[in-house]
């Protein structure tokens, strides 16, 4: 996808030796505590082998990579010709009232599509994501619900999305293993729309804003996807990295804090080229 905005595309490439980190021991879903467990996911992206595994099934909250199948029903719309990069989206009150993370666009004013994917990608602009599900949607309840649809069709069984940006809601609930599934199928069925998320930033009025993603360019090979944060979830991301050939998905979700989160998803990609994807599964996985 040639981007609208201006993109800073050099990558700087380094090695990484991270220490193992372990995840904490299981607790209930309702209440985020010390002791609720961090899912952690890694696989071999060519067939699916799970190369370590823990707690991949414990449900949490997505937070932005909510945004993630917000933009796969996008990428879906674009191939249809149900939408064009070049149309604009007009902001409702609504969007332009959506917490931070946003551009501040406000009501009644308009945004490329082009732009609007890289935002939601890049910046994960909340305001932005609820004007393109209410021009997709009709509203954003009604995007949630085909964004869910969607998911099932994917083979998430535990996800369900209440929300079009994955800001905090009883009714937000994912996985590691569903998180590492839509990543998959972002790769397989949109490879070209998938370069978006290694965008490494965006200029908006003058202004640059960075990928959240702080791995991009920290960690050989890593070129995607996204991050997110809500108080309830904690700290989570999905990694996709590749190298000579080989591209593993890592996926993290409810750390403590963006150093742990970032620490412990550079551990698995590096564990995941390691250790040859395809071969056998460390102890423990499931």
């Amino acid at each position: 996808m040639k981007p609208l905005l201006v993109v800073r595309s050099r990558w700087l490439f380094a090695g990484a030796c991270f220490s193992m980190l372990v995840a904490g021991p299981q607790a209930a879903f309702a209440h985020r505590s010390s002791a609720r467990p961090v899912s952690e996911l890694l696989v071999d992206a060519a067939n699916g082998t799970v190369i370590f595994a823990a707690q991949p099934d414990a449900l949490q909250r997505p937070a932005s990579l909510t945004k993630m199948m917000a933009l796969y029903l996008v990428f879906d719309a674009l191939e249809a010709g149900r939408i064009q990069l070049g149309d604009a989206l007009t902001f409702s009150r609504k969007a332009a009232r959506q917490q931070p993370s946003k551009l501040g666009i406000a009501a009644g004013k308009t945004l490329s599509v082009r732009d609007a994917v890289q935002a939601m990608a890049v910046h994960s602009a909340n305001d932005v994501t609820v004007a393109m599900a209410e021009r997709l949607g009709g509203s954003e309840s009604k995007f949630a619900a085909l964004m869910t649809v969607k998911a099932r069709q994917l083979g998430m069984s535990k996800t369900h999305f209440a929300n079009a940006s994955g800001l905090t809601s009883p009714g937000n609930q994912t996985t590691a293993r569903d998180m590492t599934t839509l990543a998959l199928a972002l790769l397989r069925n949109h490879p070209r729309e998938y370069a978006v998320f290694g965008t490494r930033s965006i200029v908006w009025r003058k202004r640059r804003i960075a990928n959240h993603d702080h791995l991009l360019g920290r960690v050989q090979g890593v070129d995607g996807i996204k991050t997110g944060y809500t108080v309830d979830a904690g700290y989570n991301i999905a990694t996709s990295a590749k190298r000579r050939g080989v591209r593993v998905i890592a996926v993290v979700l409810g750390e403590k804090s963006i150093q742990g989160r970032d620490l412990r998803v550079a551990h698995l990609v590096e564990l995941g080229f390691a250790r040859g994807c395809g071969g056998p599964r460390r102890h423990g996985a499931s």
